[in-house]
Formats: C-alpha cells, structure tokens, sequence
C-alpha cells in the first residue's frame, strides 16, 4: 500500500527525502514517515508419504486450476505459525514437518508470500468452507492442474523444491 494520507491524522503527506530509502510518504503534523507496506501471505505444497501433494479447489481463485493451501499472515503471528494454522483450517489436518521454501513476490497482489513444503501422513480432509474439494494427486499428475507458470506464481517453484528435496533424499538414503 502506498500511503497517500497520514493513517494517523488523516493530513495529505507529502514527498520527504528519507536517507538512502529516497523520496518516502511523511506527514508533517505527525513528523512521521509513511513507508510503503504490504500484505505477507504464506503458500503451503502439502504432501503425504506416498509422494502425493494436496491440492484445492477454490471457486473464489478458479474453478479451472488448482491450488496449494495459502492464506494471510494475520498480526503477531510468525509464517510458520500461520502456515501450519492454514492447513489446519483449510484440509483439516496436522503437519508433521514444515521446511522453509523461500519467499516469492506476487506482483499481481502486492504480495509477500512465504512458501513452505509441508508434510503429513495421508489421511482424509476435514474442509472449510472457504475450499470447495480438496484431494490427493500423485507428485507427478498434480503439475497438470496448476495454473500457467509465470512470474508471481509460487507453485511452480515450490513444485521444484519439494522435487529437488525428493530427488536428494533417494540420492542419500540409497
């Protein structure tokens, strides 16, 4: 979000040189700089032990493609105390494990996502109403229900990682 009024007084900011940040948001009568702020969401690759990953069907995203667990991080919670009440929420399930995946800007949103590939044993889903079905698709068949690959869209990449992470997991147990 790019402030525009002060969001304490409500006066018209103006354009104020901030040090190396450059023209930055400042209210005068606050004699306070509104930097530019932004939602932090996480995306969740959730897959089980037989190599199968969760995937969603949200009315609300597309009723084309399918999706990977996501959602707001909401004040005072940290991404992987979120990422793992999202998946909660949204498939009724625990994570056994959660690993970091990197984070990834979704230009279309104005968007931080924190992308995360969780694990957990393979068992039925316990839906919310904010997902319409959700099922189990092998690692392989599931890349063919995702939307296009191109910039800001985080299943590809986190796709990748969970992949690479198999790949080197039979590397050193075999």
């Amino acid at each position: 979000m790019h402030y525009k009024y002060c969001p304490e007084c409500g006066q018209k900011l103006i354009d104020k040189e901030a040090g190396d940040d450059g023209l930055v948001p400042y209210c005068t009568s606050c004699e306070t700089y509104w930097f530019d702020s932004f939602a932090s969401c996480i995306i969740v690759l959730v897959a089980n032990e037989q190599d199968e990953i969760a995937l969603l069907t949200q009315p609300h995203l597309s009723t084309i493609h399918k999706t990977f667990v996501s959602g707001y991080i909401t004040p005072g919670e940290n991404a992987e105390e979120c990422a793992r009440r999202e998946v909660k929420e949204e498939l009724g399930i625990e994570l056994e494990r959660l690993d970091y995946a990197g984070t990834y800007w979704f230009e279309k949103r104005g968007q931080l996502m924190h992308g995360f590939i969780g694990h957990a044993k393979k068992q039925e889903f316990s839906l919310s109403c904010e997902v319409q079905n959700a099922e189990w698709f092998s690692s392989i068949e599931a890349r063919n229900y995702f939307f296009p690959e191109r910039p800001g869209n985080t299943m590809h990449a986190l796709y990748r990682i969970y992949l690479k992470q198999k790949e080197d997991y039979h590397e050193n147990h075999n």
